[in-house]
């Protein structure tokens, strides 16, 4: 099972500067890399606190490639509702040379009520934007002399530079959260799955459908399956908690926050259940995420209890993209809880 770190802030200037979450970032980034995890992930989100630290995955992801030599980067994920294509190939292939072809791609609908307002973009558009986008940047990037006559971007006789150093075009990721087309949409194309485990067992039908998915279209395997924790950990539960706690709890707060149109009149065919899924995770806290798995928070050997616990809840998955400095976690502590995790968790699961 692979482990890597999954960069979702969710803080503001009140909590801790951008200067000094992106310090701490990139040493985690340089730490991580130093101790074989196999991945480094960030967002695109804007504005508010949740998320509002990462408008632009590939500059962080740059930057963390001129710090690392080995560890693989992944777009976790790109927007193209509020992307042109032609810009955004350009920025991810350019990417893909910096690192020496370390690059994965991961894609998303984008799914906060307040981003969508703020580019003037119509929730109902999501689906059809996505669609458009995701096909027109991959050509750009497997292709020459591209030729799109869009609904919403058209382009002709363009041959995006530079190219990519993996060819066709670096592996491609699809975020879902809760939407099972989603979920079946990724399998048939034969894109990896990123998901996020908020509901705790609802993940297995989730997986179940992209692998069926998968499996109906003829593609070799069954995939492969990302998914997203919060992890601290301690040398005992109580330092653990003192850390892992209240910081999940302000995670949580900022999730809710940033999604709350969504219980306040906004509505889309294309986020089916939306209202009630932000109104169930005002409800969540540290310990329920606990209790159902998803928040790895505890002693070596309670984590790694909670990553077998899951992985047969779930019917298995490939990789944990985990959150170590979850809204205003501490830099060092988030330091000395990766550093612990890799010394006493990770070799159970080599």
């Amino acid at each position: 099972m692979e482990f890597g770190l999954n960069f979702f802030p969710s803080v503001g200037p009140a909590e801790k500067s951008a200067q000094t979450y992106f310090a701490e970032s990139l040493e985690l980034c340089e730490t991580a890399d130093r101790l074989g995890f196999g991945h480094i992930r960030t967002v695109e989100h804007y504005f508010e606190p949740y998320g509002g630290y990462s408008p632009n995955p590939v500059l962080f992801l740059t930057a963390a490639a001129q710090r690392t030599e080995k560890i693989r980067l992944v777009t976790g994920a790109v927007l193209p509702i509020f992307n042109h294509p032609l810009k955004l190939a350009g920025e991810l292939a350019q990417l893909d040379a910096i690192s020496g072809g370390r690059l994965e791609v991961g894609f998303a609908r984008a799914f906060l009520p307040h981003e969508f307002e703020r580019f003037g973009r119509p929730l109902d558009e999501s689906r059809a934007r996505f669609d458009e986008g995701v096909h027109q940047v991959i050509r750009l990037l497997a292709e020459e002399n591209v030729t799109e006559e869009g609904r919403f971007h058209s382009f002709r006789n363009t041959t995006s530079l530079p190219r990519p150093v993996q060819q066709p075009t670096p592996p491609i990721w699809q975020a879902a959260f809760a939407t099972e087309q989603s979920f079946e949409d990724a399998g048939r194309k034969g894109w990896w799955l990123m998901g996020i485990p908020l509901a705790g067992e609802k993940m297995r039908d989730l997986i179940r459908v992209y692998r069926d998915a998968w499996k109906a279209a003829g593609h070799p395997g069954e995939g492969r399956v990302m998914l997203s924790f919060a992890m601290f950990c301690a040398p005992t539960r109580n330092a653990a908690e003192k850390h892992g706690a209240p910081c999940l709890d302000g995670y949580l707060k900022a999730l809710v926050a940033g999604a709350g149109a969504w219980t306040e009149g906004a509505g889309s065919k294309d986020y089916p259940g939306y209202d009630k899924m932000i109104e169930g995770l005002k409800q969540e806290t540290y310990q329920t995420q606990r209790d159902k798995g998803v928040a790895w928070v505890g002693t070596p050997d309670e984590i790694a209890a909670m990553i077998e616990d899951y992985q047969s809840l779930v019917g298995g998955f490939d990789s944990a993209s985990m959150q170590v400095n979850f809204h205003n976690m501490p830099g060092e502590a988030a330091l000395e809880s990766l550093e612990l995790f890799a010394d006493a968790v990770m070799p159970r699961f080599s």
